[in-house]
């Protein structure tokens, strides 16, 4: 219930407040996005398998951010687009899970139909 009251507070906020992010950020910014949407999204399926913990979420949320915004930080003083590495790794991640969430949706309401009839 706590996440569904922030997911909804995220996105008023995003509509109704008129951030700019300067382009120099903007790499930053998405790989932080892309770091904290994996956690998200394997949060959402340690939900499904009844593996989620919170201090897990928590630390890997912010953890994951924090490493991914200093490794494009790093890349950025090499001059190597890390950036773009860690969207693809993580935009894997987030679309492995998922599949696995949709699988286990589909699977939980499939036995739900079975004990139904």
């Amino acid at each position: 219930m706590i996440a569904l009251i922030g997911l909804i507070i995220g996105i008023a906020v995003g509509v109704f407040w008129d951030i700019s992010i300067p382009p120099s950020l903007s790499p930053y910014l998405s790989v932080a996005i892309f770091a904290c949407l994996d956690s998200v999204f394997g949060a959402f399926r340690g939900t499904l398998e009844k593996t989620f913990r919170t201090d897990i979420f928590i630390s890997g949320f912010f953890g994951n951010a924090i490493l991914a915004v200093a490794l494009v930080f790093l890349g950025d003083k090499l001059g190597i687009p890390v950036y773009l590495a860690a969207v693809i790794v993580f935009g894997g991640r987030i679309f492995n899970n998922f599949a696995i969430i949709r699988r286990l949706i589909i699977d939980k309401l499939r036995l739900h139909n079975e004990v139904k009839r």
